[in-house]
């Protein structure tokens, strides 16, 4: 079938956390013969600030590393909807998209034939509801909703009457082990700053737990404030700024562990959710210590698959035991990274996209139910 995607954008993931999934789910559609039709504005925000920093080379890049991955470049001025939309079976409006966007597709939804959802992957539906609702999504069929209590938001405020879960996974295509690459440092961090909302976590459970055990550790991402550069550097951790994120995977392969720390709105108010990093890391088989997040949804085994550090003496304790033990270290990889490919990869999500394209009324072949692959429920 024809699925139509707008998003913020899948040539830049700088500070762009929802690019990394829908990167991997374009990819797993196209490679089955699904015509994919991805539109980003021209002026997105990510991509202004990559080009600024980066120049154009990065944009080279992401289209050989995602050959299936060719978005239309648009100016929502002059967007021609019925040209968009032409031949579509399925559209989806991501969340991060401008709220004329949104309200114009759902306009253009009644008396099509194709069925339409609204794609939420952020936690701004408990921490700003006021910007959520400004979504006018009357005429939407349904809501790909992260996580549980994502869905429940939106059909327990009657934002949308069907909703569906739908977490992030893994693009295994891309995120794997290299067992080619020398490890080189004993701890690699891979995240943005965080808009001072894991501040207190990311000294407690990773600047703090690196200096005191004089770890080589290094970190990528960006947006980080003066004074954060600076207890990086009195910590003895080196700052390598931004990392395409399909790089990530070497990133994790120099080293010998990682840590997750999920932003504090996940972890007060949206249980069960736990971003994309961690599907990530596991995928790519390093061993993976969080600090606290709830999982809700019993996505992964706790303590199995990754570690969990309740505070930062426990970080360490845990840190320590993994470079100490490697035969230890190397099963909770192996478990991780198994538990991924059985549950969590963009294969699993895109078959739980055309079970629920085909729960709408889509005429698509239904995958044969798998036992290893989490379904999505309304």
């Amino acid at each position: 079938m024809r699925i139509v995607l707008f998003c913020h954008s899948l040539l830049s993931d700088w500070n762009h956390g929802n690019a990394h999934f829908l990167r991997g789910v374009v990819t797993e559609l196209a490679e089955r013969g699904h015509d994919v039709r991805v539109f980003e504005p021209r002026d997105a925000w990510s991509l202004q600030n990559l080009v600024a920093d980066h120049g154009e080379a990065p944009l080279i890049e992401v289209r050989d590393v995602y050959p299936r991955v060719d978005p239309i470049r648009y100016d929502l001025a002059s967007l021609d909807l019925d040209q968009a939309l032409e031949g579509a079976s399925l559209v989806i409006v991501h969340e991060w998209s401008e709220p004329e966007l949104v309200a114009r597709v759902g306009a253009h939804r009644p008396g099509a034939s194709y069925r339409l959802l609204f794609h939420d992957t952020h936690h701004r539906s408990v921490t700003d509801p006021g910007a959520m609702a400004r979504y006018d999504l009357t005429h939407y069929d349904g809501v790909l909703a992260f996580g549980r209590v994502i869905r429940d938001i939106y059909l327990e405020r009657r934002w949308a009457r069907r909703a569906f879960i739908w977490h992030e996974a893994a693009d295994t295509r891309v995120f794997r082990p290299r067992p080619d690459i020398k490890r080189e440092r004993e701890l690699v961090w891979v995240g943005n700053w965080g808009d001072e909302e894991r501040t207190r976590e990311l000294d407690e459970f990773l600047i703090g737990p690196a200096r005191d055990l004089g770890l080589s550790a290094r970190v990528h991402g960006v947006r980080y404030p003066d004074h954060a550069r600076a207890a990086l550097q009195a910590a003895g951790i080196e700052y390598r700024g931004w990392l395409p994120n399909y790089r990530a995977p070497d990133a994790f392969a120099r080293a010998r562990v990682t840590v997750h720390v999920p932003r504090r709105p996940y972890v007060e108010s949206l249980p069960g959710i736990p971003t994309i990093r961690p599907f990530e890391a596991m995928a790519c088989a390093i061993p993976l210590v969080c600090s606290p997040w709830s999982d809700a949804e019993e996505l992964f085994s706790p303590g199995l698959d990754y570690l969990v550090a309740r505070d930062g003496d426990e970080m360490k304790r845990h840190l320590r035991a993994l470079l100490a033990e490697p035969a230890m270290a190397a099963e909770l990889a192996e478990r991780g990274r198994k538990t991924v490919l059985a549950r969590h990869t963009c294969a699993h999500r895109a078959n739980e996209l055309l079970r629920i394209s085909a729960d709408l009324g889509i005429e698509v072949d239904r995958p044969a139910p798998a036992a290893t692959t989490q379904r999505a429920t309304a």
